[in-house]
């Protein structure tokens, strides 16, 4: 796995300011870490190699060389209140953000503002009695929360997604759903989408049934490629590529290009030993990277490193090169879309 024993790139583009629109903080105690699976799937080894990742282990990344100005927090399970309900217990995980922003804020760490925008959980399936829950997060965030994640990630095959095939698949077509979703504009809060290819469709249906909501959708749609799905990526490619332009249809849908560092995908670079350069990274991300940007247009996309998950493939600077190297023929202001304005705008940043 990549690491800080690796030698490291030249960055590109240093001056080119990056808002980081998807990462976590996490720190997963002794008695946690042995909990786990064995690792088998993917996701645990990068849990094993970084069972901690706060503001310190997030700054140095951010202070590898790029030039990264603000990020946006991606709810991840952490820092639950214990002892609340079960509806409110997701409550905790943006107090503790807030804290951090709030660290951030002060100036003493360096000009960069982390997790300006807070995205956190709530369990829509609670209909109209997940307003509480909502209001609560906005109360705790110190005016940073912007919005919600639920996923709806499921597929027949459970080796799919192993520890993490946790539901049924059909959320998002859930009436119970779409009565909890309903709650989210009058609060002028976004819903970020974290769902596998094969179940885009229902995506699809729930951002036309709200148009006016804003929807983000993660890790450009996680285009499989291992368990049943192994060599199969390139056959599948159409399918994801007609969902994609499907949703960029939908004035309402924007997407992040990211998360292919992650296992599903089954690219040859996630666990190389040694790590894959940028340049490699960048060869295996291009098709769905460039099908992104051409069917939502670099103002409806936004580069994101889903650190620290993604370190199965890459460290932090690596990756920005292969996005930098990806973007190269565009012009500075598509530039400036994909790697901070998109972000700024869909987030409501003030930074």
């Amino acid at each position: 796995m990549p690491g800080a024993d690796r030698p490291r790139e030249a960055v590109l583009e240093p001056d080119l300011p990056i808002i980081d629109p998807h990462h976590h903080l996490w720190d997963r105690p002794a008695a946690l870490m042995a909990s786990l699976p064995p690792p088998k799937y993917g996701f645990e080894h990068v849990m094993r190699k970084v069972p901690r990742y706060l503001l310190d282990e997030l700054l140095a990344d951010m202070n590898l060389g790029h030039k990264v100005v603000a990020t946006v927090y991606m709810e991840c399970g952490s820092m639950y209140r214990a002892g609340a309900t079960a509806a409110l217990r997701p409550v905790g995980e943006t107090e503790f953000v807030a804290g951090v922003a709030a660290m951030s804020a002060s100036g003493i760490y360096g000009e960069a503002r982390a997790c300006a925008g807070i995205v956190g959980h709530a369990d829509l399936m609670l209909g109209e009695a997940v307003t509480p829950v909502l209001e609560a997060h906005l109360a705790a965030s110190g005016g940073r929360f912007r919005g919600i994640r639920q996923s709806a990630s499921s597929d027949p095959d459970k080796d799919v997604l192993g520890p993490l095939a946790r539901r049924e698949a059909g959320l998002y077509r859930s009436m119970e759903f779409r009565e909890g979703f309903a709650r989210l504009a009058p609060l002028e809060l976004s819903f970020d989408a974290w769902l596998l290819e094969p179940q885009l469709g229902d995506l699809v249906d729930l951002a036309a049934a709200f148009p006016g909501t804003s929807i983000v959708l993660d890790h450009v749609g996680t285009p499989l490629g291992i368990a049943s799905y192994a060599g199969r990526r390139e056959e599948r490619f159409g399918a994801w590529r007609s969902s994609i332009r499907a949703l960029a249809a939908l004035p309402n849908v924007s997407v992040k290009l990211g998360g292919l560092a992650m296992v599903f995908p089954g690219f040859a670079s996630f666990m190389c030993d040694p790590a894959a350069p940028s340049s490699q990274l960048a060869a295996e991300w291009k098709p769905y990277i460039e099908t992104c940007i051409e069917a939502f247009g670099p103002r409806r996309c936004m580069f994101e490193s889903n650190f620290p998950v993604d370190l199965g493939s890459c460290d932090y600077d690596v990756l920005w090169n292969a996005f930098k190297i990806l973007a190269a023929g565009y012009s500075p202001d598509d530039k400036t879309a994909l790697f901070s304005d998109t972000a700024r705008r869909v987030y409501r940043l003030d930074v």
